[in-house]
């Protein structure tokens, strides 16, 4: 995702012609995009993504197991 930002970034930069981008070819800035697109095509690939997405599941899992429990040890109720 930083990748895909970051040609955005120099994209407009190149076609507002500001700073040293305004002078660069515009193979270098594809090259950021191809990088992204090759990024990506590993990530979904190699299993990455589902795992990045398996640990995010299991953490939520976690966070709410332990605010259930929290919620049902004895004092905590309110009256």
């Amino acid at each position: 995702m930083y990748l895909l930002g970051l040609a955005i970034l120099l994209s407009l930069l190149k076609v507002a012609e500001i700073g040293p981008v305004a002078v660069w070819s515009w193979w270098v800035i594809l090259g950021v995009y191809g990088a992204a697109a090759a990024w990506w095509a590993w990530a979904d690939a190699s299993g990455y993504t589902k795992r990045k997405a398996m640990d995010k599941m299991d953490q939520r899992k976690k966070e709410r197991i332990e605010r259930q429990k929290k919620a049902l040890a004895p004092g905590s109720r309110r009256r």
